[in-house]
Formats: structure tokens, sequence, C-alpha cells
């Protein structure tokens, strides 16, 4: 399960290739949302990912850190296990310096190497704040104060009926104009929640954040699918 949350989140940039069904004021927030993204070399964010499916009785929740070089496509995420003497654990994680990506799992002290998929159907959070730009229709639906943010709602759903995912509800900060939370919805009754906690944009990011070093996880086992 916490592999299913891991690639939901990651999973988002996934969904298609074209706009569609635009609702004027919708694409308005969402260009705004753009414009101010693509101003930034590198941003940083801490987030809290929850899974719910009521019917199975399932209710995790996980946090975790985004590291982006959107123009490159180049990305860290880190997913936290439960905190050892107060201090954050490794669980996970998923690096790609936009040609090799690294998938290591700290239980199994493994990681996995392969070939960045650049067919548009590949994973890449480095997208994961213009989600919407692909393979979307979507909808504005109002104005909802969310943890004590005034927040623009926009409903999005993939032009693909075949996608698992049928349904994404962004809340954009209203006055950041910047994604603050996405829920998703998928076929299966899961429901995922995924909420910026804190952004940084313009990061100092070393190019070595994006590359896995084995030497720095002694006994790591790799396997190499390139």
């Amino acid at each position: 399960m916490k592999k299913t949350i891991l690639f939901t989140i990651i999973s988002l940039a996934t969904l298609g290739k074209t706009f569609a069904q635009k609702d004027t004021q919708a694409k308005a927030i969402l260009d705004q949302v753009t414009n101010k993204y693509k101003t930034y070399d590198a941003v940083k964010t801490d987030f809290v990912f929850a899974l719910e499916n009521p019917q199975a009785n399932i209710r995790e929740t996980q946090t975790g850190t985004l590291v982006a070089k959107s123009k490159s496509n180049k990305f860290k995420v880190t997913i936290y296990g439960k905190p050892v003497a107060g201090k954050p654990v490794i669980a996970q994680e998923i690096i790609s310096d936009g040609k090799s990506q690294w998938t290591y799992l700290k239980k199994d002290n493994e990681v996995q190497v392969n070939e960045v998929d650049k067919s548009g159907e590949g994973l890449n959070p480095a997208q994961i704040f213009t989600i919407y730009q692909k393979g979307f229709k979507y909808l504005y639906t109002g104005d909802q104060k969310l943890n004590g943010k005034l927040c623009q709602v926009i409903e999005l759903s993939p032009l693909d009926a075949k996608k698992s995912i049928f349904k994404v509800r962004l809340f954009i900060d209203k006055a950041q104009k910047q994604i603050y939370s996405a829920l998703i919805f998928d076929r299966n009754g899961n429901k995922y929640n995924y909420t910026i906690k804190s952004f940084s944009s313009n990061a100092n990011v070393p190019d070595n954040t994006f590359t896995f070093d084995p030497k720095a996880h002694p006994g790591v086992e790799v396997v190499d699918l390139r």
C-alpha cells in the first residue's frame, strides 16, 4: 500500500497529452499557477499524503518531501516512515536526473534503476504543480476555505475514460496562486489527499540531489533494469 501512495503522487502528471473542454474561469486560474511556477528554477515542498478507502477499512497517512527542477525534469521524492526518537526516518525514495530513475526501498535495502520514460506516459513528479496541463477537462466550482486558507476549487477529470483515476479536486491557494491540496479519486474506491505543508521556491539544490549514491547505502542491492 505504501508503494501505491508514492506512485499515485508521481503519476498525476501522466494522464494524457491535450487540453479539452476548458472552463474559461478555471483556465484563467490555472494559467496564473502555471506562469508563477515557470519562474522557479527549483522548488522544495514538504507534504502530507493520506490514503482512505472506507470499504476496505484503510486509512494511512505519510509525510514526505519533494524537490524538483521542472525545466530539466529532475526530481527527488522522499517518503518517511514512523519517526524514531522524534526524527523522521526515510522509508523510500524515487530520484531522477532526467535520464535515469532510481527507486530505493529502505526496508529491502534495494534500489531499482530504470531509464526515464520519455513517452509521456512515465512518472514525473517534477510536473506536480502543473498536472492539470495535459489530458484533463476542468471546471471551476467556487471558493472554499481549507485549513484556514481561502482556496479556489477546480474539478479535473481525465479525457481518457479508461484511466483508473477518474477525478481530481484541486485547491488553489487564492493568495499565493499555487496548488495547496489535491484530492484524487480512483475507481477502486481509494481517495488520496495530498496537502502542501511548506513550499520553497528557487531553492538552492545541489545537482547531486538528483542521483542515487550506492556508497551512502552500505550493502544496498542494485537492480539495474536499463
